[in-house]
């Protein structure tokens, strides 16, 4: 099957060429026609898998099917943080060269006087946050009465770091004759309950089973003390002469920390997250890709979005709080086809993230110690099943002296520890504010 084959024009197919590109994913197969046919789509797929091409194209070819009348935008693609909006809008040039199509891209961490200059002169697609757009339109620096269609990419994510808020706020503003395009990596319930009311009626596109790694990751899990991660990270970046490794930590500080031990290590890293300004998080970024840069680390929050062709190796430095998010990070390697491998160093006080993990993706991961970071508590090797209540009556011998071998009044059942951040923080278990990205 070819691009041209699905609808698409050839301007667009000849961009797409530029690009390298002469089949399209599965995503691209079934979202392109939808999306050209004028209806709501409700797409999901793996990370890597051309869902941002799966919007973005036939969005072009609408537009450019008649023309700008006033100063727009027609398209508002709205996406969680900075790097997935620049992404984004990177792909819409790329795509619109042989178009006559104006784009724009408006994000926090940034001054906002020259956002505000771009918008004025008119265009066709804006690709923002939601924060820096509410903030630009209490400004009336951008009026929503022309939107034509309306995507939300990686709606699952906008959720979690709050922003739904202003996600009701700017759908309030727009028109209500539109299309509506709700790309996301996962389907939660609370997607679903997002779509029901925004979407009329919607194609709904799922290529990938929810919540899955892809089968072209390779998957392992390296027990280790969680005073020798620093020590073994560097180990495995000499050893294998790891040229590019994206890590992941749970929090900013972890991130800075962890910069700064590599770097007295010998190791050429570099940190990006919230706390970071743009141009900081931009320029550690095109480091890495230049290769500079060995070993980039980062927040969840902050690489999502985050598009390395071929990048080769992720390293979960800390397993994730939230296991959707170890899908996430992973997803960031083994992109379009490309083989990669994900590890993650992980502690005896992580094993129940472990085994949340493991249950999300139904397969256990693969244990391999490394000679020297052996640890001193073992993590279990499959998750634990959920104690069933039929059986768990206590276990007398047979001619019954009325003493119980089972386990004490009011002691542990074994094995059903809390899991998660605490109790009433919402799915993601973090609290449902809007957080920086």
């Amino acid at each position: 099957m070819s691009f041209s084959s699905l609808g698409l024009s050839e301007q667009l197919v000849r961009a797409t060429s530029d690009q390298g590109y002469d089949t399209p994913s599965p995503i691209q197969q079934q979202a392109i026609p939808a999306v050209l046919s004028g209806k709501d789509v409700m797409a999901a797929a793996q990370t890597g898998t051309g869902k941002t091409a799966g919007f973005t194209l036939p969005l072009l070819q609408r537009l450019s099917e008649k023309p700008r009348t006033g100063k727009g935008p027609r398209a508002l693609i709205l996406t969680p943080t900075r790097e997935l909006a620049a992404q984004v809008h990177d792909s819409v040039n790329l795509y619109s060269r042989y178009v006559p199509t104006k784009a724009a891209v408006v994000f926090g961490g940034v001054k906002i006087n020259p956002q505000m200059m771009k918008l004025r002169k008119g265009l066709d697609v804006l690709v923002a946050t939601p924060g820096r757009l509410m903030d630009l339109y209490q400004q009336n620096a951008v009026r929503f009465n022309e939107v034509e269609i309306l995507v939300l990419d990686e709606a699952d994510r906008m959720l979690d770091m709050g922003f739904i808020r202003d996600i009701r706020k700017i759908l309030a503003l727009l028109p209500a004759k539109r299309q509506n395009l709700l790309f996301s990596a996962t389907f939660s319930n609370e997607i679903r309950s997002l779509a029901q009311g925004l979407l009329d009626n919607p194609v709904q596109v799922e290529v990938a089973a929810r919540n899955t790694s892809a089968e072209t990751i390779k998957q392992s899990v390296y027990p280790v003390d969680q005073s020798q991660k620093t020590a073994l990270l560097s180990k495995l970046v000499r050893d294998n002469s790891w040229d590019q490794v994206l890590v992941f930590t749970r929090t900013k500080h972890g991130a800075n920390r962890l910069t700064q031990k590599l770097e007295r290590d010998g190791i050429t890293a570099a940190a990006i997250h919230g706390n970071k300004s743009q141009g900081a998080r931009t320029r550690a970024l095109a480091d890495f890709k230049a290769g500079e840069v060995r070993v980039l680390v980062a927040t969840d929050i902050a690489a999502r979005g985050l598009d390395i062709k071929q990048l080769p190796q992720v390293v979960n430095f800390e397993l994730p709080n939230v296991p959707e998010d170890y899908v996430h990070r992973i997803g960031r390697t083994g992109r379009a086809g490309e083989k990669g491998h994900a590890l993650s160093l992980v502690s005896a006080d992580e094993g129940k993230l472990l085994a949340g993990i493991e249950r999300l993706i139904k397969k256990q991961l693969p244990r391999k110690e490394i000679e020297g970071f052996e640890p001193k508590n073992n993590l279990p090797l499959k998750p634990k099943a959920k104690a069933d209540p039929s059986k768990a009556r206590s276990r007398r011998p047979q001619g019954g002296n009325g003493k119980s071998f089972g386990p004490k009044p009011g002691g542990r059942s074994g094995g059903r520890g809390r899991q998660g951040q605490g109790q009433g923080q919402g799915r993601s278990g973090r609290p449902a504010q809007r957080q920086s990205a």
